[in-house]
């Protein structure tokens, strides 16, 4: 098989997997004259596939050859999908090729399992390794890690990487037994801890060394050389959405759990897309994105804004809205919080009115050391003035009546929740059943 069939087979096997940001890494570059490549600038480049998803260009797959089963997978080893592999040498060198030609900034490396787990993670280990050594590769390097590879392998790996995650493919143990019974939940939080502790060894080991006095000796380095880094740009994970019955409750409670075990630097949710030939236990349709799109917000709320994950979904059904936001969804439900008077409230509370967002709650706060806020000073601050006034008290404003509640609002055609799509010419009784919008803001 040539070489660019390969690229057709395995670039299209990685596109399910969303977790190939580049942020956070260490800042690297090739000016001065030596190595090669750059994390820093635009970082990986990415694309936009058809239904939303976001790749990069070059996400690869080492191998589609798989010998666990998952019913969720499209290379599971029961599929007729066409198979391939990449030898070490040949995605080393599609990397520097594409990466001369500026279309990369680095590369997302997962793979089938073959063999055994070390025999596979070996193999990704030593892609990395063969970058960085032989060739001085400077960019980006991601490393999907398997769960039950060697603490030395996963060690190796973070030596070489930006960032290492782990898929946790679904957000429940029985939901994991019941769609991918080879993996295991406890193998798989075993690694995430054990790259958690390298990743704290290193940054102690880094922190230690910088304390360490300017030495003045005659030929010698005027500070002891830096420990070796291990992915610097933290791990992530995944988790698909929809593929079993499991709500939003608990792929939020799920998240929560492994940003606080962890310290996860992102938790990914794929929604669900169907496959060919599959099994009978799996849904016969994708889930909305809009879906996965609340989750993403929800998920900014808990990480970003304060909001506990057991509040963000409180109205019994364990589902967040899909026609709002998590934050209005949260605002509509409780009434008896609002109007927040931005002269005078804390700034946890300020970042619970629908409208602000970090940065608009932190201009807020600075302005308010100087003199007392009027509602015109909103408009000069940038802040979304229509969605916030609702909810607040501001010299020159305050709402009139009571705070509507979420069926108020959601039958109000002044609401800015509706205004886009009244605006839009759908009669306001057909919102509730209109098509769920694809593309929404995040707050």
């Amino acid at each position: 098989m040539d070489l660019q069939r390969k690229l057709a087979i395995l670039a299209d096997a990685a596109k399910y997997d969303a977790s190939c940001a580049s942020s956070g890494t260490d800042k690297r570059d090739s000016r001065g004259g030596s190595g090669m490549g750059s994390s820093g600038g635009m970082g990986i480049c990415h694309s936009y596939t058809p239904d939303g998803r976001c790749i990069s260009l070059l996400k690869i797959l080492l191998t589609n050859h798989c010998q666990y089963d998952c019913l969720y997978c499209v290379n599971r080893s029961s599929s007729n999908v066409p198979r391939a592999k990449f030898s070490v040498e040949e995605v080393v060198t599609l990397t520097l090729d594409f990466y001369r030609r500026n279309c990369i900034e680095g590369l997302f490396l997962s793979s089938g399992i073959v063999k055994s787990p070390d025999f596979t993670m070996e193999l990704l280990v030593e892609v990395a390794r063969v970058l960085r050594e032989t060739h001085d590769f400077r960019g980006y390097i991601h490393l999907k890690t398997i769960p039950d590879a060697s603490e030395d392998l996963l060690r190796r790996a973070g030596l070489y990487a930006d960032r290492l995650s782990i898929n946790v493919e679904l957000p429940t143990d029985t939901g994991l037994k019941q769609l991918a019974p080879e993996k295991d939940t406890a193998a798989i939080h075993r690694s995430m801890g054990r790259l958690r502790l390298h990743i704290d060894d290193a940054k102690a080991q880094r922190k230690a060394a910088a304390a360490v006095p300017i030495r003045v000796l005659p030929g010698a380095s005027t500070r002891p050389a830096r420990p070796p880094r291990f992915a610097p740009a933290g791990q992530s994970t995944q988790m698909i959405v929809g593929a079993d019955g499991s709500d939003d409750r608990s792929i939020l409670q799920s998240s929560a759990t492994l940003y606080q075990r962890f310290r996860m630097r992102r938790v990914y949710y794929s929604a669900f897309s169907p496959i060919p030939d599959a099994s009978r236990a799996l849904p016969l349709q994708a889930p909305p994105l809009v879906r996965e799109h609340r989750l993403y917000q929800a998920d900014w709320l808990m990480r970003f804004y304060g909001f506990d994950h057991q509040e963000i979904v409180d109205d019994g059904t364990g589902l967040l809205r899909l026609d709002v936001d998590p934050k209005l969804a949260w605002a509509l439900a409780h009434p008896e919080r609002f109007p927040v008077d931005l002269n005078h409230a804390p700034r946890e509370l300020l970042l619970r009115v629908p409208g602000l967002g970090v940065g608009s709650v932190d201009k807020l706060v600075a302005a308010r050391r100087a003199r007392r806020l009027r509602a015109e000073d909103l408009s000069q601050l940038k802040v979304p003035t229509r969605k916030v006034l609702p909810f607040v008290v501001v010299d020159g404003h305050r709402p009139s009546g009571a705070m509507p509640n979420g069926a108020a609002i959601a039958t109000s055609p002044s609401h800015p929740a509706l205004a886009q799509a009244t605006a839009a010419g759908a009669p306001l009784r057909t919102v509730a059943s209109a098509p769920v919008p694809m593309q929404m803001g995040l707050f």
